[in-house]
This record gives structure tokens, sequence and C-alpha cells, in this order.
């Protein structure tokens, strides 16, 4: 009776420790997905250097949730100049992993930003998306140039 009362607890503490490693490897997976690279142009040409890296989950899933609502024009758009900065982030998709790239330009007016997106799409946000999304990918308050 013995040996079936420590066979049984062998069996639970294994199957207990293959549960919460599958469930601390399901987080870990998660958290590492939720971030936004961000490229800063340099010297006036198409050239980006790495600038930041928002990991702060509140901050991605806001920046997302920006992106993602936006008043998006199907349009393919030509700029006077280069991008100011690039950006991308994961999107989940349940068939595949993605990454969502995006071109953005701060007006000259410094109120609000415009986005280009690698699929012909162009948004120019409201001041105060604006304002959020400039502050979460550069750190930095947008202001009147």
């Amino acid at each position: 009776m013995k040996k079936m009362g420590d066979r049984m607890n062998k069996i639970y503490l294994i199957v207990m420790l293959v549960s919460l490693l599958l469930l601390t490897t399901g987080c870990i997976a998660n958290v590492q997905g939720q971030k936004i690279t961000i490229q800063k142009q340099v010297e006036s040409e198409n050239n980006y250097e790495d600038f930041k890296e928002v990991t702060n989950r509140k901050q991605v899933n806001k920046a997302k949730e920006i992106v993602e609502n936006a008043d998006w024009e199907i349009a393919k758009v030509k700029m006077d100049r280069y991008a100011d900065y690039q950006f991308q982030f994961p999107l989940k998709n349940s068939s595949q992993d993605k990454i969502a790239s995006y071109l953005l330009w701060v007006m000259p007016s410094g109120d609000n930003v415009e986005i280009v997106a690698d699929s012909n799409k162009y948004v120019k946000l409201t001041e105060q998306d604006s304002a959020t999304l400039y502050e979460i990918l550069t750190g930095e308050v947008l202001s009147q140039r």
C-alpha cells in the first residue's frame, strides 16, 4: 500500500511541475511578443539607426490601439522627405506571426504625425493621438517646431 501512495505522489508532483513549466513558458512567450522597435532617421537620408525599444505592455497596447483604430486611407503617397522614424511591432495572427511596419513623419507645424503603412495605407493622426503615439515611441513630448 505504501508503494502505491509513493507512486501517486510522484506522478502528482510530475504533473504539477509539467503544468507549471507550460504555464510559465506560455506567459514568457506572450510577454516577448509585446514590444515596439523604433529606428530614427539619420543624416537627412534614407538611413535609420536603432533608436528605442518599447516593452511596457500598457504603452505597447496603447500604441497598437491608436494605429489599429486610425482612420486609414488606401493611398499611395509620396512625401517630400524621408520619414523621421520607422517602427514595427509584432501582430499575433492565429495562423502565423507577422511584423507590422510603419513610417512616421512629424508635420512641420509639430502638431500632428503622419503614418504610412507598408501596404499603401496613409493616415494623419489627430493631435491627441499624435502626441500620445509620439511620446510612446520617442519618450519626448510632441511640440510645435
